[in-house]
């Protein structure tokens, strides 16, 4: 029989950003662009700082769009699917390829607090495949702390930071947007950054007005620009917040069901990662243990398969 802590089974429902906190970015004045801004991350900071069950498995789908969204600026063509397969089908300790990389430091991101030291941004720009040198990336850390310790308000020590990275290095845009990430948790004083603004790099909040070209890190209207795709990522949060909160509470509820000696392992996979594979074994489970274990949720509703194939299976909420 399987016990699970109820306080962590039936949180609270997720909140949402309010409509008018999303209004379309040509129309407006920098001002408004940063009251709605305030308003998507005020209701985002409750997810910042909770930790309900599916908290993981939310943090790890945001590293993944995030991380397709980076495919563009690397001049790559992996979608969520294929990056899913580079991590998670892999042998244990095998290299996860340039693709898989780059998921790898949109998960790293997720995973830890938002502290920026030269040793973290090193690792973080070998996945990112850039080279940087070590006396640059102190002046980075930095370039950071001054940001922070500055007290802008969020989006813009997001957007200043982003801007100073291009300046220096314009191929380093894919680094620029993950560190505004990191600076935007510091600035909010989170526990762990969201992957949040790569989502919108490409999208309508970077279009000049009337569907012009991009407006790139330092141009003007950048900082409005960070503003409203803010709010348009809080948004996404919140609505791929609920969703997962509804399909955690049905895994939740059908696990006193599941008589698999180990089967708490692999829910607790469920709820932190993005996706399990079917070939997972454990301690308790053997493969094809596993694989009995996920027919049966499959059966009860509790879980999806993810890749959409009949064999070398994924699994999640």
């Amino acid at each position: 029989m399987i016990r699970l802590d109820p306080a962590t089974a039936n949180p609270a429902p997720p909140p949402a950003v309010p409509a008018w906190a999303l209004a379309a970015g040509g129309a407006l004045h920098d001002a408004d662009a940063a009251f709605q801004a305030g308003a998507a991350l005020s209701a985002l900071e409750t997810l910042a700082r909770g930790q309900p069950a599916w908290a993981g498995a939310w943090r790890q789908r945001l590293a993944l769009k995030c991380a397709a969204a980076s495919m563009r600026l690397a001049g790559r063509s992996e979608d969520k699917a294929a990056l899913r397969d580079a991590w998670h089908l892999r042998s244990a300790g095998a290299d996860p390829g340039p693709a898989g990389a780059i998921f790898g430091a949109w998960r790293q991101m997720a995973l830890q607090p938002p502290v920026a030291s030269a040793e973290r941004l090193a690792k973080v720009v070998e996945l990112l495949g850039l080279a940087w040198d070590d006396k640059a990336l102190a002046d980075l850390c930095a370039a950071i702390d001054d940001q922070v310790r500055a007290g802008r308000p969020a989006p813009f020590a997001a957007a200043a930071i982003t801007a100073h990275i291009v300046a220096m290095r314009p191929d380093a845009e894919l680094f620029a947007w993950w560190l505004a990430d990191l600076v935007l948790a510091q600035s909010l004083r989170w526990p762990r950054p969201l992957p949040l603004l790569m989502t919108q790099a490409f999208g309508l909040p970077f279009r000049a007005a009337g569907g012009g070209k991009r407006i790139r890190p330092g141009e003007k209207s950048f900082e409005r620009a960070v503003c409203v795709a803010l709010g348009q990522a809080a948004a996404e949060a919140c609505r791929l917040a609920a969703e997962l909160s509804r399909r955690a509470e049905k895994l939740l509820a059908v696990a006193p069901k599941l008589r698999a000696r180990g089967a708490c392992d692999v829910i607790f996979l469920l709820l932190n990662e993005d996706a399990v594979a079917g070939s997972l074994t454990t301690k308790n489970l053997s493969r094809f243990a596993v694989r009995r274990l996920f027919e049966r949720l499959q059966q009860l509703e509790a879980v999806r398969e993810l890749s959409g194939r009949t064999s070398f299976r994924l699994f999640g909420l």
